[in-house]
């Protein structure tokens, strides 16, 4: 495979050639020898290489495309171009520093990882859908068995997850190591109905290899893992939870930091940015407090809110009903708020019973147009106590619309650009959206009732909390405990949802905070607009603006949105 990619490089990446094409040539002659670096990387496998000498080579590979992309004259490029360019360096560094810091030591987070990377996905029609099923299969033994070195080095470097998240691997991986196939979702294509393509008798050999390498490899292979887990990884995890405990820490947080927040942040910085934020929010839910009338305590209305029947669905479907109801109300209103819809349509389905215990509240399944697949708006129905019914406005516009779907619908159906673009995913950007549009929804008349709109604040300061108790946790030191208080004191999230939301950002260092500082740069530049353009702003423009390229980094966000202010007044200015 090296003697493939030297060849490629030796191709695209020489000076000699390079020099002799235009900038937009170069550039976009590093875009396609990436891509084709990523497939000679992947081969033939079904699962990505995970070896330590596989990624140490990965980071040599992008540090030479990092080399050559900084050579290119960027003042030369289109505006559309530069973008692409400063997004293309954005993700080479980070590739980059995620080998520097060593980070594959630790491969998974609060809510999977490499052990549930095996899944029975997509339709079962034919022979050519089973074969490619059984290659996974197979190769997944070896998969598995790659990461526990990656593990045992950990632990030698003293790079090791914190039990509380390591421990998870547990409940996540419990189905995948049953043998029956009522309860393991592997033999789930060996269970339905023969496909109408393929004949008895060869249905009868698809089922039997199927299953066979199921129970003979792959649950063998999970055996391992958990005697791996149990007898060597767990007695050595860390009982501390920041990711400033491990070598290097504080100097890959601060990395984290700046990479999810797309700004050259502090995490000093992002703390103080929290705690304002708090200050601000926390006022304005007491404002609503006053206005029902409640009598009692902040903490009091917070107990009533986690505890009365009226706001808890009695069923999945309920919740399901509800969650729908509100995504068809906010459909009808998005030509008013929106120049450009998608063509992709989406839908409204459970979270997955096999990861519903240890994940969110809710989130965005991503479809394709290309693939013929719909987006899917999930909804968390296990549990149905800690899913309050007064946040599902809040919820439903930051996963479906105008949040995630019409985001990454959109940036899919981009005609022109690289490839790379229409799927690249940048955090500060979807997430700082997402929460926009919760926003947005109170000029959209979403929210219905007073309790909807301290549904909304709560999910606000969710995340304005997020940027207390993540630099809490991963750089100044906080407990478990001094998180978990500090949300649950602040916010109306269920216990249950406090919870594993503490132990998602234990698990994903810095992610949490993109979301707010995503939204508070829209909602400053939208502020800036407006009160620069006066009566000649247009929201639907300002949307479409900021949309039209897909996901970017917030620096070129705002040179784009001052851009398009500064293009409007001298419009304006020579009529």
């Amino acid at each position: 495979m090296r003697l493939i990619w030297t060849t490629i490089l030796a191709f695209f990446l020489s000076n000699g050639v390079l020099a002799q094409d235009s900038a937009k040539n170069q550039l976009y002659s590093l875009f396609e020898a990436k891509a084709e670096l990523q497939k000679q990387e992947r081969g033939d496998t079904p699962f990505p290489a995970s070896t330590e000498g596989d990624f140490i080579q990965q980071a040599a590979d992008r540090q030479q495309l990092l080399q050559q992309l900084q050579a290119i004259d960027r003042d030369a490029l289109s505006e559309a171009d530069q973008v692409n360019y400063d997004i293309f360096a954005f993700i080479l560094s980070d590739e980059i520093a995620a080998v520097t810091f060593k980070s594959y030591l630790i491969p998974f987070n609060a809510e999977g990882g490499f052990y549930n990377r095996l899944r029975a996905r997509g339709s079962f029609r034919n022979s050519d859908d089973f074969d490619r099923y059984h290659k996974s299969l197979r190769a997944f033994p070896a998969f598995l068995n790659d990461n526990i070195q990656l593990l045992e080095q950990g632990i030698k470097e003293g790079i090791i997850a914190p039990r509380v998240i390591a421990k998870n691997y547990e409940v996540l991986i419990a189905p995948y190591r049953s043998s029956d196939p009522v309860i393991n979702p592997l033999f789930g294509p060996y269970v339905k109905e023969r496909p109408a393509s393929i004949s008895a008798s060869d249905w009868k050999a698809i089922r039997s290899q199927g299953e066979d390498l199921i129970r003979q490899q792959v649950l063998p292979a999970y055996a391992k893992l958990h005697s791996f887990m149990q007898e060597t990884y767990l007695p050595k995890s860390r009982t501390t939870v920041g990711i400033s405990e491990i070598p290097n820490g504080k100097a890959y947080y601060e990395q984290r930091i700046r990479h999810f927040t797309t700004l050259n942040m502090t995490p000093e910085e992002v703390f103080q940015t929290g705690q304002k934020e708090v200050a601000r929010i926390r006022s304005e839910m007491e404002q609503i407090i006053r206005d029902v009338d409640f009598e009692g305590s902040f903490a009091d209305f917070l107990t009533f809110l986690r505890t009365d029947p009226q706001f808890y669905a009695k069923t999945p479907r309920d919740l399901l009903k509800e969650a729908s109801y509100f995504a068809k109300k906010i459909d009808g209103k998005m030509p008013l708020y929106f120049e450009k819809l998608p063509r992709l349509t989406y839908g409204d389905e459970p979270v997955p019973a096999a990861i519903a215990p240890n994940y969110t509240g809710g989130r965005y399944s991503p479809g394709s147009i290309r693939r013929h697949r719909a987006g899917q708006y999930w909804v968390n129905t296990y549990k149905l106590g800690s899913r309050p019914l007064y946040v599902l406005p809040a919820l439903t516009l930051h996963e479906a619309v105008p949040g995630h779907h019409l985001q990454m619908a959109l940036a899919e159906e981009q005609e022109s650009g690289p490839e790379f673009r229409r799927s690249y995913y940048i955090s500060a950007f979807g997430e700082g959206w997402a929460l926009y549009t919760e926003f947005l929804g109170v000029e959209m008349g979403i929210y219905e009732t007073p309790y909807e709109h301290f549904g909304r604040m709560t999910y606000e300061m969710w995340r304005a909390c997020r940027l207390v108790v993540d630099v809490g946790m991963h750089y100044k030191g906080w407990t478990r405990q001094e998180a978990l208080d500090f949300l649950s004191s602040n916010t109306a999230l269920s216990m249950h949802e406090c919870n594993t939301e503490i132990d998602r950002y234990i698990g994903w260092p810095g992610q949490a905070v993109s979301y707010k500082i995503g939204e508070l740069t829209i909602r400053r530049l939208r502020q800036e607009a407006e009160e620069t353009l006066g009566d000649k702003f247009d929201l639907r423009a300002f949307h479409q603006r900021i949309l039209e390229t897909g996901s970017v980094p917030l620096f070129v966000l705002e040179d784009k949105l001052k851009r398009m202010i500064n293009d409007q007044q001298q419009t304006e200015g020579s009529k």
